[in-house]
């Protein structure tokens, strides 16, 4: 009989997801084989806290940065971004300059994001969760792959951060794109097509088999552990025919840059319809000491990640389709300590693309030594008297997340509700 797919993937340190369909339920889940369309969820992550002053929040004042000053900001459209062409060393990855003039017209800059801690652990949890004091609550990525493709083999791929799945879905990590390769090809040795363990004939047979098995077994009354063992092989047999989609999606030289990879099994589960959403991450933001080199590094290769994911989301057709959220856990300080670097700063920013998300527009803002701008949440305009306005936080986002993506009444986001009065809530986010 054919390998147990399950335990493959456990024999190559893979978590895959593979959705347990009782008997009584495989019927629907032999529906669940047509590929799920889309739209697709990419989270970009920052970890360990990027410097917004070198990015999208631009600061020439006041010494909060060492590389541009105030008449050095540039524009693109309706946005402002610090220069840093010139910071960069040839082939470290994509300028300010060059990313706005590539994706500005479909970019929404959301500043003055007010984090409300500055640990690691709790901010990156409240920025993927939009809840911070619960440990329970599932990632924005893990709870849209639950809501609209529960069922896809890989729903939720995540490459780490903060990854709870409130246990709705299960997260799936594929680290490598040869990973990927044995995962879509199970039934042939070492992941390859062309060498499969069984022929044609003997692989119809065991399916017919599995089949009848499960049929016979959708009429009888059986416990529910006997029910889900039943069903075991049965769901890694639907699954495992799925994942074969995904082959020609699977590039034949692999990039060398850490997101482009990540960039790569994301889209090319994306593109077989196996995948909902992916939690794409880089880290060593958290530049203590030597800020700026460090920020200049890693802000050039994240912004050639999401360029790279953009791109070749074009050539494989499904640009269109792609929904991306780029963030960090926290900003970094307006002032540098004794080592040129910055500490931990609790006001930040965070970007989107993607359909039905106007571009070319930012909302909210930092004041001059840094701190968030307070904010009409029906207008989306700043507020001059502070008492009027709102301070946005993740729960503001991640409520607005969910109406954009349809999720909002769904019963598992009830399962985890975010709580902000009806009249501060962000009105025309998307625009």
């Amino acid at each position: 009989m054919r390998r147990d797919f399950l335990k493959l993937c456990g024999l190559a340190g893979l978590g895959v997801a593979a959705p347990i369909t009782f008997p009584r339920l495989a019927r629907a889940a032999e529906k669940d084989l047509a590929a799920y369309e889309g739209p697709y969820y990419v989270v970009f992550n920052a970890s360990g806290g990027w410097d917004t002053t070198y990015l999208m929040d631009p600061k020439g004042i006041n010494e909060i940065n060492r590389f541009y000053k105030d008449g050095d900001i540039l524009t693109q459209g309706a946005h402002k971004y610090a220069p840093t062409a010139k910071q960069m060393k040839e082939g470290s990855g994509m300028s300010n300059e060059d990313f706005y003039k590539e994706f500005g017209s479909e970019l929404l800059v959301l500043n003055g994001l007010d984090y409300s801690v500055n640990n690691h652990s709790p901010g990156a949890r409240y920025m993927a969760t939009g809840h911070l004091d619960s440990l329970a609550y599932p990632t924005f990525a893990a709870l849209i792959a639950a809501s609209r493709g529960p069922h896809c083999p890989l729903a939720y791929l995540t490459f780490g951060n903060y990854s709870n799945t409130g246990n709705l879905v299960a997260m799936s990590r594929i680290p490598y794109l040869p990973s990927l390769q044995r995962v879509a090809n199970a039934d042939g040795i070492e992941g390859n097509a062309k060498k499969p363990y069984h022929d044609d004939f003997v692989m119809d047979r065991i399916e017919r088999t599995l089949k009848e098995h499960t049929d016979a077994r959708i009429s009888k009354e059986l416990l529910p552990r006997v029910e889900r063992a039943e069903s075991m092989l049965y769901a890694a047999q639907l699954n495992s025919k799925a994942l074969e989609r995904v082959t020609p999606y699977i590039p034949a030289s692999i990039p060398k840059e850490r997101l482009s990879q990540q960039a790569e099994i994301a889209l090319a589960s994306f593109k077989a319809g196996v995948c909902v959403s992916a939690n794409l991450t880089i880290g060593q933001f958290d530049s203590h000491a030597n800020n700026d080199p460090d920020q200049m590094k890693l802000i050039p290769e994240f912004l050639a990640g999401i360029a790279y994911l953009m791109r070749r989301a074009e050539d494989l057709k499904i640009r269109e389709k792609i929904v991306v959220i780029i963030q960090s856990e926290m900003g970094r300080t307006p002032t540098y300590n004794k080592g040129n670097g910055k500490d931990h700063w609790s006001i930040g920013s965070i970007m989107f693309m993607g359909p039905g998300i106007k571009g070319n527009r930012v909302v909210g803002a930092t004041d001059e030594k840094q701190f968030a701008a307070p904010l009409n949440p029906a207008t989306l305009a700043l507020e001059k008297e502070k008492e009027k306005g709102i301070r946005v936080r993740p729960e503001h986002i991640h409520i607005a997340l969910r109406e954009y993506a349809g999720i909002a009444t769904h019963a598992m986001s009830k399962q985890y509700p975010l709580v902000v009065p009806e009249k501060d809530r962000l009105k025309g986010l998307w625009g």
